[in-house]
């Protein structure tokens, strides 16, 4: 009969051999897929891929410039749209419950299960259809709508976790609730916050489908937010889907591309974050 001591020791090794072959075989697709997108797109990484605009699916040569370009233009107005309003919704869900913050809350984890070609529709609807073009403007209005409940339900859950003294001792000292919340609060939460806007800005990264009814796609460099705009998703989704062995090439090489803004993105975001809470120590 093993006594209570040896029976909890028998549980802790089983619990962490369990928990350390659940994490491996989560590792197994994340790790397949880096090495299966390293391996391939490492063929197409040239100084022409960065500098020279797409070619018609089927020629040789050509590059992604165009596609970077559009991607990040499309992804920051979108944050200029989505940040804001998430960041200032979360924090209404935090400081002023009640029955409409609870609809709100509840709209917003609606939205971010709602498939991303909804919104693009919408947004085709919306813009694209009364303007009679597709732009770039309408790609980054459908991303900025996809991130705003990403932001703001990271933002909220980031608040709640504030302790109240911080927040009762803003009200000891005469400050009103809204700079309270503004110059204190959102100061303290400050590093969920900007996990919850890395993750909302990596999500739209990735989308194509909004894209392909908002932005469509160019050859071409954009001149102004009216054009159609390339992205690097979309690109992806046209020459992968192709039956040519060279645009496959150029998609991989996008792929590594998109994959490396977005680990750089985030790792920066990161890396910002923490250093402004240890300034702030």
């Amino acid at each position: 009969m093993l006594s209570f001591q040896s029976r909890r020791r028998l549980g802790n090794i089983v619990f962490v051999i369990l928990a350390t072959s659940c994490f491996g075989v989560a590792l197994i697709p994340l790790v397949s897929i880096l090495y299966e997108t390293v391996s391939r797109g490492i063929a197409a990484m040239s100084v022409a891929l960065f500098t020279q605009v797409t070619l018609p699916i089927g020629e040789n040569g050509g590059g992604i410039l165009n596609a970077i370009e559009g991607s990040l233009v499309m992804v920051g107005f979108g944050s200029l749209i989505g940040i804001p309003v998430g960041v200032l919704a979360g924090a209404y869900l935090a400081e002023y419950p009640g029955k409409i913050g609870y609809y709100v809350r509840l709209i917003a984890e609606v939205l971010t299960g709602v498939p991303s070609i909804v919104t693009g529709i919408f947004i085709y609807e919306l813009i694209v259809a009364t303007q009679h073009r597709f732009s770039a403007f309408s790609g980054g209005v459908a991303l900025g709508f996809m991130m705003i409940p990403i932001v703001a339900i990271s933002t909220h859950e980031s608040l709640k976790l504030v302790s109240s003294s911080i927040r009762e001792g803003g009200f000891a000292l005469g400050i009103s609730r809204a700079k309270t919340l503004i110059y204190i609060l959102l100061s303290s939460a400050r590093s969920g916050v900007i996990t919850g806007i890395a993750l909302a800005v990596a999500r739209v990264m990735g989308e194509t489908a909004p894209l392909l009814f908002t932005a469509l796609g160019s050859q071409f460099m954009m001149t102004g937010l009216n054009d159609p705009a390339a992205s690097l998703t979309v690109l992806i989704f046209d020459f992968g889907t192709s039956p040519y062995d060279n645009a496959h090439t150029l998609a991989w090489g996008a792929a590594l591309v998109l994959l490396g803004i977005v680990l750089g993105l985030n790792m920066i975001v990161r890396i910002a974050s923490r250093l402004k809470v240890t300034g702030t120590e």
